[in-house]
């Protein structure tokens, strides 16, 4: 059995690793010529964080992560404290799997170690996906080189800009959410007595809202900045913003939030956009995963999560019933799941951007006398996302 996977980002070498471990040979398609990432963290929840672990990575990841504390929101302006409940330890115990922060190249990089030593899965770099063709035997892939590759099935993990979907069922829509984001990385030690907290935390405010954690076992702290206003760019993360632009957009924040702004050697500017669900996620022996099948928006950290977890599922389904009835039947295995979160990114995107202090207080109010009074019941709210297990260890997912 022979695989082939379009993309060679954190889904497709996930996707490569799962069906490496059901001894499916393996070859990952990576347009670029490098594989790396523009600097930047991401939060490997529980959820994520089971299937990282029945592939064996969870010890390298632990090496360079980092593990908040706490997940807690703050008022953005005054800091306040709305919430605050205990990670760490507590995490292992009530989620049964670690809550970690780490910058994406060194998710990748570990990654690309285990892809790299597993025998039986190639990662061809330079290798631009240009069309695919099925038939009875498996599929074709083309290559921009005009190089075809024959393999019994394909996976589509090309992300947002996907071509794989494009051919499937043809060029999306997306849709501004009139939202613009920022992000940066900045060394903690130049952020002296205004470093953000161990924790991962969201700073909410009046039309935007703010996250920050550490990288690199504290040595590095991440921001991303979430804005309401007009489109200004591309749809993409490589694209840079002035720093005078993000101090006006969080002018009279919490110092936590200026210093970072003010310290950052670069900072990143994109616009995000949201996408109308997909009907179906296969075509033969062609199937989607992560952003190619279901883009989410960052505002329940989850996106990267999601394509993880699908990783695993296909390769546990077509462990169990077959390739074919494993490419069909993801959609229907995920679709629920999958759904659910998209809605509580976007429920979040409004939770975060309370505009009148008479909305915050009716928001913001009966969580924190609840952090106060019943944390546990604060911390029970992330239990569907968290207590999930793709991998079927801990029984069923949840």
């Amino acid at each position: 059995m022979r695989a082939l996977i379009a993309g060679g980002g954190i889904g497709g070498l996930t996707t490569a690793l799962a069906l490496h471990r059901i001894g499916i040979e393996v070859e990952v398609l990576e347009r670029a010529a490098i594989v790396k990432e523009v600097g930047a963290g991401i939060q490997l929840s529980p959820n994520a964080m089971k299937v990282l672990g029945a592939l064996d990575l969870e010890t390298d990841l632990l090496k360079t992560a980092f593990e908040p504390q706490q997940l807690e929101m703050r008022l953005g302006r005054s800091g306040r404290k709305i919430f605050s409940i205990p990670a760490a330890e507590s995490a292992r115990r009530r989620w049964h799997a670690p809550y970690l922060n780490i910058h994406r190249s060194d998710l990748l990089g570990v990654l690309l170690k285990a892809v790299n030593g597993a025998r039986g899965v190639t990662l061809r770099l330079g290798a631009k996906v240009v069309g695919y063709d099925t038939h009875a035997a498996g599929v074709s892939v083309r290559l921009a080189d005009k190089t075809v590759l024959a393999g019994d099935f394909l996976v589509g993990a090309d992300g947002l800009h996907s071509m794989v979907r494009t051919q499937m069922v043809g060029a999306d829509k997306p849709t501004y959410t009139g939202n613009m984001a920022w992000r940066a990385t900045v060394p903690l030690d130049q952020l002296g007595a205004t470093a953000p907290p161990p924790t991962a935390c969201i700073w909410v405010g009046k039309k935007r809202h703010a996250v920050t954690y550490r990288l690199r076992g504290g040595a590095l702290a991440n921001f991303v900045g979430v804005v309401e206003g007009p489109q200004d760019g591309m749809e993409t993360w490589t694209d840079t913003g002035k720093r005078s632009l993000a101090l006006r957009d969080f002018d009279g924040w919490n110092p936590v939030i200026t210093t970072l702004i003010q310290n950052a050697s670069r900072l990143y500017r994109w616009p995000l956009f949201d996408r109308t669900p997909l009907g179906r996620w296969h075509d033969e022996r062609v199937v989607l995963i992560g952003d190619a099948a279901h883009p989410t928006l960052p505002f329940l950290a989850q996106g990267a999560a999601m394509a993880i977890e699908d990783a695993f599922i296909l390769s546990r389904l077509m462990g169990e019933s077959g390739t074919q009835p494993a490419i069909s039947g993801l959609h229907a295995e995920r679709i629920q799941r999958t759904s659910r979160i998209r809605l509580a990114s976007r429920t979040n995107m409004g939770l975060f951007h309370r505009s009148h202090w008479f909305s915050q207080l009716a928001t913001y109010g009966p969580i924190w006398l609840a952090g106060r009074l019943m944390p546990s019941v604060v911390q029970s709210r992330q239990d569907w996302i968290y207590r999930y297990d793709a991998t079927g260890r801990r029984g069923s997912p949840v």
